[in-house]
């Protein structure tokens, strides 16, 4: 009987984010980024902070950031979207 893994989420298009909650805009020395804030309730799946490199555990509200411009090779900035303990957010990048 085959397997019905699903393929690996660097090989999937991304999700596209819910239109229902607005993103913030925010200017850093790195760029501008598109900010959203996932709450506690909403935390369905860990995520490793890009800043600490520490585990965010689901449960736990945190920040999703992305670059509002992609970068090279990328179609799209969410393509490149980062789950963040909101207190490395708020450290400067």
């Amino acid at each position: 009987m085959p397997s019905k893994r699903r393929p690996s989420k660097h090989l999937r298009p991304p999700r596209p984010l819910s239109s229902e909650r607005h993103a913030s805009r925010r200017t850093t020395s790195s760029g501008t980024f598109l900010v959203r804030d996932v709450p506690a309730e909403r935390a369905l799946k860990p995520y490793t902070c890009p800043g600490c490199s520490n585990q965010i555990p689901a449960g736990m509200a945190h920040v999703v950031a992305w670059p509002e411009t992609p970068g090279l090779g990328s179609n799209s900035g969410l393509e490149e979207r980062r789950h963040w303990h909101k207190h490395c957010w708020r450290l400067p990048l």
